[in-house]
């Protein structure tokens, strides 16, 4: 499994590109990031939330009430143009990321 200090500059990212998807709300965000790294990263429920409360206050997201589950709304979430701008750029500095981190990281071949 990864560890959250390992992956922590990408939460946002990574919870931008679920969104990016459909809108979702957020135990469905957390099993689809479960799901799509074969339970590799778990993300925790205060990061989730966390991330969602940062998101929105950046305007990379909003948040509308849906269905009642276990007698309250559930609170969905959807990508602004703002945050798709900002999942865009992201994407584009992990390529840069990837690149150096594998220089220092791999074996000589």
């Amino acid at each position: 499994m990864i560890s959250s200090d390992g992956i922590r500059g990408y939460n946002d990212a990574i919870i931008l590109a679920v969104l990016a998807a459909g809108d979702s709300y957020g135990y469905q965000i957390a099993h689809e990031i479960r799901r799509r790294t074969q339970d590799l990263y778990v993300i925790r429920e205060t990061t989730l939330y966390s991330a969602f409360t940062r998101l929105t206050k950046a305007g990379y997201i909003t948040a509308y009430p849906g269905e009642i589950s276990y007698g309250r709304p559930r609170t969905y979430y959807h990508l602004t143009p703002a945050g798709q701008a900002y999942l865009t750029a992201k994407q584009a500095e992990w390529h840069q990321v990837q690149r150096v981190v594998t220089q220092f990281l791999t074996e000589d071949e």
